[in-house]
């Protein structure tokens, strides 16, 4: 049976169009004429027998069901050119698994370690990709994910399977040059410090705060952060008090770059998970990249 497939010239055009808002630049981005876009746009518009840009006289723009159809064409034409960009590099010879990943467990966790993993398969690839939220493996080209959340969160993403790897333990950590007194503070202490905000989790200082019983009207106060490790980097200067997971400063500390401000960890409702589809193919890469990040966990336990 013949699939009801575009062509790939098209979709191209029409995915360069629609981020440009422009025949002419997408020309230019793709070495084609205004003109040969457009004629690739208006075949795929034939097609589909749906209007995708509206044309005047003061330039286009996309309709509603264009824009719908850009962001769906651009996920598939990034899979498709990241899954050929698989098959040129291994050449026949190696399998890759695609993870997604909170990107600083990435960077101070998984990566340090997997060097013991290409060693022991030197066959297989492991990609990585940043992904903060949950999302539909159907869509992503993601094989599996690691990601941070509460076991609330993690029954919420529809059509998966979890394994828990570790929970989360916070502790308050900041440069040794804010101790003056080269003395761990009191959780009374940390109020009158600066305290550094994780963006995605504004209230974190309040939770810690309330876990000590100690009121705090201004546990939300502070500069705000994205990532873990832009609080590293700006507890490492000396920007103020950093409320991190331990799991992610085990290097900083034992240097002495990092320092606890107030011994008084915190293990809260966030874990860290191992994520897959619920239907997921038998595929041999996944069974081992499975079983030696188990045996990661149960080393660091």
């Amino acid at each position: 049976m013949r699939r009801k497939l575009p062509s790939t010239q098209s979709l191209i055009c029409f995915e360069a169009a629609a981020r440009h808002t422009s025949f002419t630049k997408a020309g230019q981005e793709l070495a084609l004429t205004q003109g040969a876009v457009s004629r690739q746009v208006a075949a795929l518009e034939d097609m589909l027998g749906v209007t995708l840009f509206k044309r005047g006289q003061h330039g286009m723009q996309l309709t509603a069901a264009g824009q719908d159809y850009a962001r769906k064409v651009n996920k598939r034409l990034d899979a498709l050119e990241r899954d050929t960009l698989d098959v040129m590099g291994a050449q026949g010879q190696n399998e890759s698994l695609t993870l997604a990943a909170v990107p600083t467990l990435a960077s101070r966790w998984l990566i340090p370690r997997l060097p013991s993993f290409t060693q022991a398969f030197p066959q297989n690839q492991i990609h990585i990709e940043t992904r903060t939220r949950p999302f539909m493996f159907s869509d992503s080209g993601m094989d599996a994910a690691l990601y941070a959340g509460t076991p609330a969160q993690v029954l919420q993403w529809a059509g998966t399977l979890a394994t828990k790897l570790f929970n989360e333990t916070v502790i308050p950590v900041c440069s040794p040059a804010l101790l003056k007194k080269k003395q761990p503070l009191t959780p009374s202490q940390l109020l009158h410090m600066p305290l550094l905000q994780q963006s995605t989790r504004p209230e974190a200082w309040r939770q810690w705060f309330e876990a000590q019983g100690v009121d705090a009207p201004r546990a939300m106060t502070g500069p705000r952060y994205e990532l873990f490790s832009m609080q590293v980097a700006a507890a490492r200067c000396g920007l103020g008090i950093s409320l991190i997971p331990t799991l992610l400063i085990s290097n900083e500390l034992t240097s002495g770059d990092l320092v606890v401000a107030c011994n008084r960890p915190l293990t809260g409702l966030r874990a860290y998970y191992l994520i897959e589809p619920h239907i997921a193919p038998p595929r041999e890469i996944w069974r081992h990249f499975k079983d030696w990040l188990i045996q990661q966990k149960e080393a660091d336990c």
